[in-house]
């Protein structure tokens, strides 16, 4: 823009000071619209006022009075009707192109307007000597670079979406530079030396030049105390119908209303359109995310808000219904100011609040903060209301930018903790702290942060923590075993890396945030967006979950694409003061033992060294194991569903079947290794005999795809088949369970008193494995972590012969109860640093060797938590509580002596992981079987032959006697009290030459043997003898026991012993390396396991109107008892049914309740219900089938009876 030429027929006075202006200000409640503006974008913005200029640049300072006298004359000269009062409306937006950089204004479009004004600068300029050149009235808003680009345009549009600014001008102002020092940098400030009167024309002068701002801004940049910003402050919306406009929102002085009951709170990521003009592509597809069920709250913060977008969603009626007020308004409404940055945090909220803005030191970042007057709590007669910040940090894994996270997480921190310290919080939004330790570990080595910022990432938690911020994701998993939505199960397979779990941010499963990132370390999954509660008393976390999970093909697109390339999070609490004890424990805490962090030292402290040393011993699988395993799985499932549903396509029935397939055990845990077998479980609508004739059947012409069916087995929860699918090991089971299957698998997340699970005991415990399985899943707070820790815990209890829960040892599920609750309560205990891999394990290890196991129960209080339903009986030496019915205690097969081997393994480890010098190799490293073979003198050696057999009728008598093995370490302990027995639990045979292959033959011949030792080293000789003859005489009874067994044992083709021999007379042995598969046998398989399965199979079908009895039964004089009909469509409800809810339901007390059954041999008994047992191989267990009745023992009335149909319990008997 050209500036004034001189007039050679004047006195010129030259015009060359940038020291000075002659200019119009609109009144200062006008400023805070563009300042809000100008503050981001102006870099004059407090240098200069919001002003339009009429000369810039002005005179030199020392001549401001000669020009103000030439000022007073042209007004007075022109009279007060020419030049009194006159209306400035900046109602459009223009640039102005520079070389380097372009200006950005608003100006008034209306000519005559203009006019005014610029007739009076022409008549100024003249007197000061000078003539007219070109002139835009403006009042500038902010720079921009690059003319051509997004950013240019977009600042553009948000500065056209200004509302008009107008005011009658009154007076012309004239500023002076002045220059200053502010925190050690030279600055200047224009400031008013004086105004002209337009109706008066009289001049103004001040002595002193003022300042326009009241107060300029402090510089904060390296300051973490936050401060409320006035300016950026605004207030918020409310939708009001009838005008069909977003009004302010102004809050009245009224009684608080009454708390709601709970309060949902969801925070979104909606990635905003960088590209101008901004696609609308994705719009319709983030409001059917914002307003779907799962991400339905009471309060929804959004960053990443456009202006554009902001339009639109506000737009909306759907929105106006779920939302009545919001942050900001509709940036297209006329009198509705545009959002400040490009990228926003906008909160909509079903309740009215007002909020505040809290600034961050890089520009554009801060935080809104929001009251809310009706929810919070009541202290000292005074109200605190509830305070939700919302947050966007700063993106970026640099050293720069995790600092710069770190400052912004301190300020806001630091702000509620100055300003709301006893207000209950809220914190959500998009965090963007990567969490990847693979991201972390990436970056580090390609030195794109340092250590100290490596460091700072582990450790981050630490400022939510000691504000006592309780992130609600971590929560739900450990305290209320609740996952996110978003976690599928295969999640839970796929390889992650720690701090991955979670995931909202995830390029390798979300294609927009693929798109987004390209590519590198940045490609792992992050849980960036983040709920965290400072619930005071009076919230407390009931579910978590993730939204944005609806796929569509947007306009353009080429195929079904998320809506953004974050998921978003919510959280639903509860509103109420709760006194009293942490829910979390409730009632059993006292049951519970403390878990104290140990830390890793030495050698144990790397995890990478540990990492190394497993993948050293083979724990890993490789990538070629997954995928095999993978197709695997994916070829039997397809295989069970082609079975079941070919022969239902040729019956007429038109609706699929529901029928799940998923896996258990290890593989579903994701702590396989390559040797592990993959344990499935199908659970459908049809019986267990037609389930196994049409899959066995479907899966021998399966042949030719490389599926073998080893053998078909009854183990303890039912029939299994063992199968080798293209060279992976697998087991398949079946749960006859319609209503299971038909409503899978929300039904996983049903309490466990839900009347779906009211099922027989062998449907519950078939189920068990999956139900214990998803609650591991889900509730473990570190998955990753977890994972690492049990398989290092698996291989040393391999390499010191515990891993065997058949002998009494430890299984993979006892492991992963006593470590799942070790990682608990290590995360409840509310430390600020989260524990290493390391740490866990030297705290896990030290634990248990101190754990109390003849009187302490090992469970997940965070499971079981106001009533442990489970009552511990003299025959149980160890109590390693599982999660469901029907069977708690997972150690049914502990012994004395396998307690006192595990606890001394336990003591053994923990005194290792303490020693200086040692490493991980010594501690998993071990020669196990070798060590044992040399550390007794004396030995209990059981031999098992057998001659002329099949291999799979050779497992089943060496799987037999293998199970009994753990009653003869009983009667060992109990016959020789002071002689310690240790089992190695696996079979050796004679050492083979180097490179020679085992026998495979028919003929078999191998040992178990067990160690014996002295528990008192001061035993003498005769104490010695003695318990030697009580020695011989429970080994001639264990072998009258295994000969004795017809149906396992024919001494034409097998043979057992049980002898003491030396070490010497053990010879060159080695473990029987042979494959056999696990056989654990169950009961009799002719006629119990049978009825199981038909109570099991029986879906509402009529029952008979007799009980037959069996042919034993009737050896006691009974005979096939008559009993009354049922009303037709009625179900008598089962010995299962019944007893599962007297040891289940709150409201009932299992100890005030007996059982009577049929025994065997003697007739009717009775037993307490607290003692029935359950599992299958205990000696004392007794089939369902032969329940007759239970009796309230307070009472003493029968209140069930199978004989006579009566049930007082569901009231499904006859009346």
């Amino acid at each position: 823009m050209a500036g004034p030429e001189e007039n050679p027929q004047a006195s010129a006075i030259a015009l060359d000071s940038y020291d000075t202006a002659l200019c119009i200000i609109p009144p200062r409640e006008a400023w805070p619209t563009v300042d809000r503006l100008r503050e981001l974008y102006d870099k004059a913005y407090e240098k200069w006022p919001p002003h339009v200029n009429l000369v810039y640049p002005f005179i030199r300072p020392e001549l401001l009075r000669q020009a103000a006298a030439s000022i007073e004359s042209v007004v007075s000269r022109t009279g007060p009707e020419e030049t009194g009062k006159f209306r400035v409306s900046l109602d459009s937006a223009d640039v102005f192109s520079h070389k380097h950089s372009n200006t950005i204004y608003v100006h008034d479009s209306n000519r005559e307007r203009c006019s005014r004004l610029s007739s009076l600068r022409t008549e100024i300029l003249e007197d000061l000597g000078h003539k007219e050149g070109d002139y835009q009235m403006h009042m500038t808003i902010g720079q921009s670079e690059d003319a051509s680009s997004s950013s240019h345009k977009f600042l553009l549009n948000k500065v056209s979406l200004l509302p008009p600014i107008e005011w009658d001008v009154d007076r012309l102002y004239i500023l002076v530079r002045e220059r200053l020092q502010v925190d050690s940098t030279m600055t200047s400030e224009m400031k008013i030396w004086g105004t002209v009167d337009l109706a008066t024309a009289q001049l103004s002068a001040l002595d002193i030049p003022s300042s326009l701002y009241e107060r300029r801004k402090t510089a904060v940049a390296d300051s973490d105390t936050g401060e409320k910003d006035q300016l950026q402050t605004r207030p918020t919306y409310y939708y009001e119908a009838e005008t069909e406009m977003w009004l302010p929102y102004a809050p009245e002085p009224s009684e608080t209303a009454d708390l709601p009951k709970t309060l949902v709170v969801s925070s979104y990521n909606v990635l905003a359109e960088f590209e101008w003009p901004p696609s609308r592509s994705r719009y319709p597809l983030l409001l059917k995310n914002i307003l779907s069920r799962r991400a339905a709250a009471d309060i929804l913060v959004l960053q990443e808000v456009t202006d554009d977008f902001l339009s639109h969603l506000l737009r909306d009626e759907q929105i106006h219904e779920a939302y009545d007020f919001v942050s900001h308004g509709p940036p297209d409404q006329s009198d509705v100011e545009p959002l400040p940055s490009l990228l926003n945090i906008v909160v909509l909220s079903r309740f009215p609040f007002e909020w505040e803005w809290v600034p961050f030191s890089r520009k554009h970042k801060g935080s809104v903060v929001a009251k809310f007057s009706e929810i919070g709590k009541w202290e000292d007669g005074q109200f605190f209301p509830l305070v939700v910040a919302g947050v966007h940090l700063s993106h970026g894994l640099t050293d720069g930018a995790v600092t710069a996270k770190k400052g912004e997480i301190q300020r806001i921190l630091n702000y509620l903790s100055a300003q709301y310290p006893r207000n209950p919080w809220i914190l959500a939004g998009d965090t963007n702290i990567s969490t990847s330790s693979y991201s972390i570990d990436t970056a580090l080595n390609k030195k794109a942060i340092s250590s100290q910022t490596a460091n700072y990432l582990s450790t981050i938690d630490n400022f939510f923590a000691e504000r006592k911020l309780v992130d609600a994701w971590a929560f739900a998993r450990f305290d209320l075993g609740e996952p996110s939505d978003g976690e599928y199960d295969e999640m839970f397979r796929k390889e992650v890396f720690e701090g991955e779990q979670g995931a909202t941010y995830d390029p390798s499963s979300n294609e927009v945030a693929a798109e987004v990132v390209g590519s590198g370390f940045n490609m792992r999954p992050q849980r960036y967006d983040r709920i965290m509660v400072k619930g005071e008393g009076v919230l407390a976390i009931t579910r978590f979950n993730m939204l944005g999970f609806l796929k569509e093909t947007v306009e353009g697109g080429l195929g079904p694409t998320y809506a953004s390339d974050h998921w978003g999070v919510r959280c639903t609490m509860r509103v109420g003061e709760e006194k009293g004890v942490k829910p979390s424990l409730g009632e059993i805490s006292s049951l519970v033992v403390p878990v104290h962090l140990k830390k890793a030292t030495g050698g144990f402290e790397n995890a990478n060294e540990l990492r190394d040393v497993l993948s050293r011993l083979h724990v890993f699988p490789s990538q070629e194991d997954v995928k095999t395993r993978q197709e695997a799985f994916a070829l039997l499932q397809s295989l069970v569903e082609d079975a079941v549903r070919n022969p239902l396509e040729g019956s007429g029935q038109q609706r699929r079947p529901a029928l799940v397939v998923v896996p258990v055990g290890s593989y579903g845990l994701g702590v396989w290794t390559p040797s592990s077998d993959v344990d499935c479980l199908c659970i459908g609508p049809f019986g267990t005999h037609t389930f196994f004739a049409v899959v066995t059947q479907r899966l021998r012409r399966a042949e030719g795809d490389g599926v073998r069916i080893m053998r078909r087995v009854k183990a303890n929860t039912g029939t299994m088949l063992e199968l080798e699918v293209r060279g992976v090991k697998m087991d398949l089971q079946y749960c006859p369970a319609t209503s299971i299957a038909e409503h899978w698998p929300e039904v996983l997340r049903t309490r466990p008193a839900d009347p779906i699970w009211t099922l027989s005991t062998q449907t519950l415990l078939k189920l068990k494995a999956i139900r214990d399985l998803d609650y591991l899943r889900r509730s473990v707070p570190d998955l990753v972590k977890f994972r690492l820790a049990h398989r290092t815990i698996k291989t040393w209890a391999k390499s010191r012969g515990l891993y065997s829960a058949r002998f009494g040892y430890l299984g993979g599920i006892h492991i992963s109860i006593l470590l799942a609750r070790v990682c608990k309560l290590l995360a409840r205990d509310g430390r600020s640093d989260p524990a290493s891999v390391p740490d866990i394990l030297a705290t896990f290890f030290h634990h248990y060797a101190s754990f109390d196991w003849k009187n302490e129960a090992a469970f997940d209080p965070f499971f079981h938590k106001t009533r442990l339903q489970y009552t511990r009986t003299t025959r149980e030496p160890l109590a390693i509580l599982g999660y469901f019915p029907p069977s708690l205690n997972t150690s049914h097969a502990a012994s004395l002596p396998s307690v006192r081997t595990i606890a001394e393994e336990f003591k053994q480890a923990d005194a290792l992981l303490s020693s200086p010098g040692a490493a991980w190799s010594a501690l998993l490293g071990g020669s196990g079987a070798v060590d044992f073979l040399s550390a007794y003198k004396s030995y209990i050696k059981i031999d098992a032959q057998f001659w002329g057999l099949s291999s799979m009728k050779g497992a089943g008598f060496i799987g037999w006697l293998e199970s009994r093995c753990v009653l003869l370490l009983v009667d060992v302990n109990r016959r020789t009290p002071g002689i310690h027995a240790r089992i190695w639990p696996a079979r050796f045979v004679a050492a083979e030459e180097d490179g020679e292959e085992p026998d495979t033959s028919r003929d078999y011949q191998g040992h178990y043997l067990v160690g014996l030792d002295k528990l008192d080293p001061t035993m003498g000789r005769d104490e010695l003898k003695l318990a030697f003859g009580s020695l011989q005489t429970v080994l001639r009874r264990f072998e009258e026991l295994i000969r004795g067994d017809e149906k396992y044992f024919d001494a034409k083709n097998c043979w057992m012993s049980a002898s003491v021999v030396s070490q010497a007379e053990l010879g060159e042995l080695q473990v029987d390396r042979r494959e056999w598969g696990g056989y654990t046998p169950g009961e009799d398989e002719s006629d119990e396991e049978e009825e199981e399965d038909a109570v099991a199979d029986d879906d509402g079908a009529e029952r008979q109107d007799y009980v037959p009895l069996s042919k034993k039964d009737r050896k006691h004089g009974a005979a096939d008892i008559v009993v009354p009909r049922l009303e037709p469509g009625k179900k008598f409800r089962t010995a299962a049914d019944v007893m599962n809810r007297l040891r289940w339901d709150p409201e009932l007390d299992s100890s005030d309740y007996i059982v009577g059954y049929l025994d065997r041999f003697v007739g009717p008994m009775e037993r307490a219900l607290d003692t029935w047992k359950l599992e299958q191989t205990d000696e004392e267990f007794i089939p369902q089938h032969r329940i007759l009745s239970f009796k309230q023992r307070s009472t003493g009335k029968i209140v069930w009876e199978r004989r006579t149909r009566k049930d007082e319990i569901f009231g499904s008997g006859v009346e």
